[in-house]
């Protein structure tokens, strides 16, 4: 019997894994053979050649990749500590507002990303609705809040902040009352409460929110050509611009490949830790 659920369960998985494989490993196979290809894609007697990723250290380019990843981290440890709190009010304290919240939530996400950033464009320019409003008032007038590195990860912070929130959420959810109640009832304070009960069991939630939003905000680009302008070069904004301004296809390839190869170990390391039966409640 065990046998045969097996064969079935994997002849029901069948379209599913063709699907993925058409639409992210084929997609993905052919931007690692372009990364190592020839500058000149003609020349086949010179492939594999390395020489995009050689480039990336001499030309710098690794200091893009540092900028995404430290800019990515800080939104998330960020989204981490302003979601927990409303995370923990939706999953426990509002139940019967949990739903009017997760729908204030979602209605931002109906609305393109680009069109909100440029909203706080208007908001933080120089002569924009901040500065607008303070140097009317005060008669003091300053160069406006754009175009550095934390406008960028408040960007990153305002635009992922639905990724963090409702795996946060679903992970506190599954924290049982009885055990916080038997650990309060020992005399635990909420302090070793919130380290030794709600955190470990809410454990599966937090990873997948932190891995959502770091993966997100590691590939973001939008915030940082929008409220960043050239303040900060971020690794997507490099691999644009070699695929079309530079026409360099190796070397955007080579790029994107280190990039889904630091973030693709980092899930991968992250998914292995976390029990997804329980985090869908089909195990508690």
């Amino acid at each position: 019997m065990d046998r045969l659920n097996s064969r079935l369960g994997a002849l029901a998985a069948t379209p599913m894994l063709v699907l993925l494989g058409l639409t992210f490993l084929v997609p993905m196979l052919v931007v690692a053979a372009f990364s190592v290809m020839p500058p000149k894609v003609f020349d086949l007697w010179h492939w594999p050649d390395v020489s995009a990723y050689g480039e990336i250290l001499r030309q710098g380019y690794w200091k893009s990749l540092a900028w995404s990843l430290g800019m990515a981290l800080a939104s998330t440890a960020i989204l981490f500590v302003i979601c927990w709190p409303l995370a923990y009010a939706m999953a426990k304290v509002y139940r019967r507002f949990t739903l009017v919240l997760t729908i204030g939530v979602v209605m931002t996400l109906f609305v393109s990303e680009n069109i909100r950033l440029f909203g706080w464009v208007l908001t933080l320019m120089k002569g924009g609705l901040i500065e607008g409003y303070v140097r009317h008032w005060t008669g003091i007038g300053f160069d406006g809040l754009l175009y550095n590195v934390p406008v960028i990860i408040f960007g990153l912070v305002y635009v992922y902040l639905p990724f963090m929130l409702f795996p946060l959420a679903q992970g506190i959810a599954m924290v049982p009352d009885d055990a916080r109640q038997a650990a309060a009832d020992l005399g635990a304070t909420r302090k070793r409460i919130l380290w030794e009960i709600d955190l470990p069991l809410a454990a599966p939630g937090i990873v997948v929110g932190c891995l959502l939003t770091f993966v997100l905000a590691a590939g973001a680009i939008a915030e940082s050509k929008l409220l960043g302008g050239q303040a900060v070069i971020v690794i997507a904004d490099e691999v644009e611009t070699a695929f079309t301004y530079g026409q360099n296809w190796p070397l955007g390839s080579a790029l994107a490949m280190v990039l889904i190869a630091i973030v693709g170990a980092i899930a991968v390391v992250g998914v292995t830790r976390v029990d997804l039966d329980a985090l869908m409640g089909r195990r508690r």
